[in-house]
């Protein structure tokens, strides 16, 4: 691992499987807090077409040839291993500029969200190769021809080129969906923080975990890197619009119509709601908020608030709390004991933080702080990248231009006076399309009207009041599990989001044809593929269990004493099942009908092995529906069949999910679900040593 007390190192990439530092000595990169130089940091003469060949030839063939689950294990132990090592990486990014506050949302956020979609991969979806999604599309009256959507890897290369901001979570936040789908990487961080990352990367590699050329680093510029992407590449930009812009119309892409995912710069807002004053608790989390997005990696977020939105009475009461809360806020170094608030990441930053600054003041008075003018805490203003916060105050918001199109990357935020909710809407919108914008409100008519104008143009909305005060996560805060992008200017992508930020990495397929040819291929049983009535599937453990095994049942008929009894045991009384006259009165019932429960349970006990064996437990339904009516004398017969083996790869157990249809005298259906069990993968189990 690197030390943070040796000179100044030299930057190298990993490509084409091996390190490599580029031509020349390389441009410096400074200490944000102190000018130091930190590293040497360049890439010419490296071969960037290679690398992308090399990723795909090696990388991408390796990681398909794993399931889902293997490669999801694969970034459990990466991430797990990183937890180990983090405070090195703590030590290094004190060098950005950031407190170890603010680390803590990139190493361990980043981490966190790495550990979290190799957790979400494993629970969500099957241990395979290949991801079926969505229902059997029928394309025939007899069932011989059908369809089903699938999902496969890309085989090319994601290309991730990141921002400066976040080394840490920025890399991992799109390596983990991309390598679950089985598609290498290829990352290129922001280089005034690429020390950082490289570090990161150092030591997953060093873990010989991950197949060879599943992850590539470029410290340095990109050149002539998306000359050469193909038409199964991906590439997810995070940066400038501007930047964006460019890369999204590069001939090559455009050529190749390759994916590209773009996450922007924003006006992010927050919205104090009209009946938030002075005293209530929600106008007190709002002045924390936007007071923590200013500080917060000294304001150089992507999410930061940029626009504080609040009602015209109350501009005054906004402004004197700000002004009250940033006082006790100085930069300094941010390795200081108690450090709340540190360095932009370069003096270049700051020069172009102060020149937007200016831009604002067209529009718009400073009411805190001096662009001009540092005060810190500790180090030195001269050598160190240090900006205190600065709070404007627009008097026509709604006429203005810079307050809806500049921004200023620092600790920087406008307030604008709104004089009604649609105004409040409307400002927010001007933003033309925002990563977040948060609203603080406790009425929830507010609330419904506020999101419900603002959404369409938000990839997030948060609503904070005095319910979620003890555990919201923040405005600024992006969740694994949530959608991380916006329309418009911010990009127009999406990231994480669960697993649906795997998705992007692989392709959506239609596959047409007869049920036995779809349940091949998808690896799950359809109706009217083969199957086998042998020994009861409930006696044959995974390993000799088999998709279509099934079981087809005696068939037992339903009495009014069964439903009078199971309406007294259970307690639903509910008049369809009690009362002659008034079920007549139902429009959908003839007389008096089965609970739909008891259905469910007679077609348990019909289905049912009773001895102990190799199926350890039911653990659900899924897609329960009741299709017929059961009046009694009515016969109800099971056909239950294996639908998809899922083994776990590190348990001695797999999922098994049956398809199971219920069918009356006159074979219609009654009623069809899916029932899930744990099954052991032999039987007898193994004995722990």
């Amino acid at each position: 691992m690197f030390d943070v007390s040796a000179a100044p190192r030299r930057l190298e990439s990993y490509l084409s499987g091996r390190w490599s530092a580029g031509d020349g000595e390389g441009k410096p990169l400074a200490d944000a807090a102190t000018g130091e130089t930190v590293a040497y940091i360049g890439a010419d003469g490296l071969d960037r077409g290679a690398a992308l060949q090399w990723g795909r030839e090696v990388g991408g063939p390796a990681l398909r040839r794993l399931t889902i689950h293997e490669r999801a294990l694969m970034l459990k132990e990466i991430g797990l291993k990183l937890m180990e090592r983090k405070e090195d990486f703590y030590q290094e990014n004190f060098r950005t500029g950031a407190t170890r506050r603010d680390g803590f949302v990139d190493i361990d956020g980043g981490i966190g969200t790495l550990l979290t979609f190799a957790s979400r991969a494993r629970r969500e979806w099957p241990n395979a190769h290949v991801l079926p999604e969505g229902p059997v599309e029928m394309l025939s009256k007899d069932g011989s021809f059908v369809a089903r959507h699938i999902l496969s890897p890309l085989e090319g290369v994601a290309i991730h080129i990141n921002a400066f901001n976040f080394p840490v979570w920025g890399m991992l936040e799109k390596i983990a969906p991309a390598l679950i789908a089985g598609v290498p990487c290829l990352v290129k961080p922001g280089s005034q923080t690429a020390f950082l990352t490289e570090s990161v990367v150092r030591a997953m590699l060093e873990m010989e975990i991950l197949p060879d050329g599943a992850l590539q680093l470029l410290c340095g510029s990109a050149g002539d890197l998306l000359d050469h992407v193909m038409p199964q590449d991906a590439v997810t930009f995070t940066g400038s619009a501007g930047t964006g812009r460019k890369l999204r119309t590069h001939p090559a892409i455009v050529e190749n119509s390759v994916r590209f995912t773009m996450e922007a710069d924003s006006l992010n807002a927050a919205i104090l709601g009209p009946d938030a004053g002075p005293e209530s608790e929600e106008f007190a989390l709002f002045i924390r908020e936007v007071s923590n997005e200013m500080t917060a990696k000294a304001g150089q977020k992507c999410t930061a608030i940029r626009r504080v939105i609040v009602p015209a009475a109350l501009e005054d009461a906004v402004i004197d709390a700000l002004k009250e809360r940033l006082g006790k806020t100085q930069p300094g170094l941010p390795d200081a004991d108690g450090a709340r608030m540190g360095a932009l990441v370069s003096l270049g930053e700051r020069d172009a933080v102060r020149a937007q600054v200016e831009r604002l003041r067209a529009e718009a008075e400073i009411v805190f702080g001096d662009p001009g003018e540092v005060r810190v805490e500790s180090g030195d203003p001269q050598k160190g990248a240090f900006l205190g916060p600065i709070l404007l105050r627009c008097a026509s918001p709604m006429e203005a231009v810079a307050v809806h199109e500049v921004e200023a990357f620092g600790p920087v935020a406008t307030i604008l006076p709104y004089e009604d909710v649609d105004e409040a809407i409307q400002l927010a919108r001007k933003g033309r399309g925002s990563l977040v914008s948060s609203l603080f409100t406790n009425d929830a008519e507010v609330a419904r009207e506020v999101t419900l104008g603002m959404a369409p143009w938000h990839g997030r909305v948060l609503v904070g009041n005095r319910g979620s005060a003890k555990t919201s996560t923040g405005h600024g805060s992006p969740l694994a599990p949530l959608i991380h992008g916006g329309p418009g200017r911010a990009g127009g992508g999406e990231e994480m989001g669960g697993m649906r930020g795997v998705k992007h990495f692989m392709q959506r397929t239609a596959v047409q044809g007869t049920p036995e040819m779809i349940a091949a291929i998808t690896g799950e049983w359809v109706s009217g593929a083969p199957s086998r009535a042998d020994v009861h599937p409930f006696r044959k453990s995974l390993a000799e269990l088999r998709i279509g095994d099934q079981v087809l049942t005696d068939a037992r008929e339903v009495t009014q004493e069964d439903v009078e009894h199971f309406a007294e045991f259970t307690g639903d009384t509910f008049y369809a099942h009690m009362d002659s006259d008034a079920a007549k009165a139902n429009p959908f019932f003839d007389d008096r009908v089965a609970h739909g429960y008891l259905i469910a349970s007679f077609a348990a006990g019909l289905f049912v092995s009773p001895e102990p064996g190799p199926v350890l437990a039911n653990y659900g339904v899924d897609n329960l529906r009741f299709m017929t009516p059961v009046y009694f004398g009515d016969t109800l017969r099971v056909r239950l069949t294996c639908k998809a083996i899922n083994p776990r790869e590190s348990a001695e157990h797999g999922e098994v999910r049956w398809d199971c249809l219920v069918t009356n005298q006159d074979d219609e259906t009654v009623a069809e679900y899916d029932v899930l069990t744990m099954v052991a993968k032999t039987w007898p189990m193994q004995e722990e040593a």
